[in-house]
């Protein structure tokens, strides 16, 4: 019995050696945080010497306030100005013998872009002269008859007679004229076509040169050719659309206003055109109309702004923000030169100088530009120093050092 409890006393002995070697050995809860702190401290910091700053040009400035009006920004895309814009279509089915313009040509307007043989225009060419002719004939048959009536040499029948044919030639006469208006032809060139029919010993060989069937489509307008869609020889049907002409130094910018930013759009205000292509280029817009309905789906609302394309940069269904800047009433703001912001993960960053040789990357939200400056709404309180230039350079060395320490 005596030498049971021996034996117990002795494994209890043991057991409580292991834990006190236990609990000596694991570090404490405290330790840990403090360890993986440090870590994540060290993983948001660059050092370098002096040296290294002046080679990395490193330059550090105070964040300074700002009185700024606040902006409101919308996004959108470029399109056309169906004002400034033009399709050309043939009236008449025929086969294109000549194609004068390519897409990217300038075009000025009455310029021949495509000819259609159409022997349509000949046949109502023919009927125009002809019925130009017959009205001449019954006008003239009625003036006799006006006089032949004052002397009684006719009855009232017949100068009725003569009378109604004058009125149906007329009728006929400009139907066939309204023809030729409609396939492209104007009243000067129609008045022409019947000029030269009736000139004495107009042959034979002069009346087909002047039914000739060769339509010619010409631009309605000057601009730039944007799209073609016919070759040489194809055989064309009315309507088809062959040819766009647009004018692209003007253009509309049709913008997606969310609901609350209806009280600040209306029609007349400017509009600060911007896109990211070119970030250093303004487009002045106008608001020309703001939609009347609310897409259910996305809750905004089209807003047209008519802008002047200075440089020919802006390009149809190319991404652009419309900026009202004075939309909102001014606030104080904290700011830092935009090349003080990088980017690393998505989110935007600042380099603090928290050492003569320590630089922290703190993230910050960012807000609108002020001039050459972005705003700061969250990050800094203002008292800190930041690296206003060079900080590219310590972005790339801090990417460096943490994927070398993965």
């Amino acid at each position: 019995m005596k030498s049971q409890w021996i034996r117990l006393a002795l494994f209890g002995l043991v057991a409580c050696g292991a834990c006190k070697a236990t609990s000596a050995d694991g570090p404490k809860p405290e330790a840990q945080e403090s360890k993986s702190f440090g870590k994540t401290e060290e993983r948001n910091t660059v050092r370098a010497s002096g040296e290294v700053q002046k080679k990395w040009g490193i330059d550090v400035a105070a964040a300074t306030r700002a009185t700024v009006t606040g902006g409101i920004t919308i996004p959108g895309v470029i399109a056309l100005d169906p004002r400034h814009t033009a399709q050309i279509t043939s009236l008449l089915d025929g086969k294109v013998i000549f194609v004068g313009a390519q897409v990217g040509d300038d075009v000025r307007q009455n310029q021949v872009l495509v000819t259609v043989h159409a022997p349509a225009l000949a046949q109502a060419k023919t009927v125009y002269i002809q019925t130009g002719a017959k009205l001449e004939l019954a006008r003239r048959e009625f003036e006799r008859a006006a006089i032949l009536l004052k002397q009684e040499a006719i009855d009232q029948k017949e100068h009725l007679r003569r009378r109604t044919e004058f009125e149906n030639a007329s009728s006929e006469f400009a139907v066939a004229e309204s023809n030729l208006h409609s396939y492209g032809l104007d009243q000067a060139a129609v008045e022409e076509l019947l000029r030269q029919a009736r000139r004495p010993n107009n042959g034979t060989a002069a009346m087909d040169d002047l039914t000739e069937p060769y339509l010619k489509l010409t631009a309605p307008i000057s601009g730039h050719v944007v799209e073609r869609d016919v070759i040489n020889g194809q055989h064309v049907e009315p309507q088809k659309m062959l040819l766009t002409v647009s004018d692209l130094s003007n253009l509309w910018a049709l913008l997606d206003a969310r609901e609350a930013d209806l009280p600040h759009v209306a029609r007349g205000r400017d509009v600060r055109i911007t896109t990211g292509i070119y970030p250093e280029r303004v487009w002045l817009g106008r608001v020309d109309h703001v939609g009347d309905v609310v897409d259910e789906k996305t809750r905004t609302v089209k807003v047209r702004v008519l802008v002047r394309n200075e440089g020919r940069l802006l390009k149809p269904n190319m991404y652009i923000q419309g900026e009202l800047p004075d939309a909102v009433s001014s606030r104080d703001v904290l700011t830092v030169p935009q090349e003080a912001v990088q980017t690393i993960g998505g989110e935007s960053v600042v380099f603090v100088r928290e050492g003569a040789d320590k630089f922290v990357a703190r993230p910050v939200e960012l807000g609108d530009r002020v001039g050459t400056r972005r705003a700061v709404l969250r990050g800094l309180s203002g008292s800190e120093v930041v690296v206003v230039a060079g900080a590219f350079n310590l972005k790339a060395e801090l990417l460096k050092s943490t994927l070398a320490g993965e």
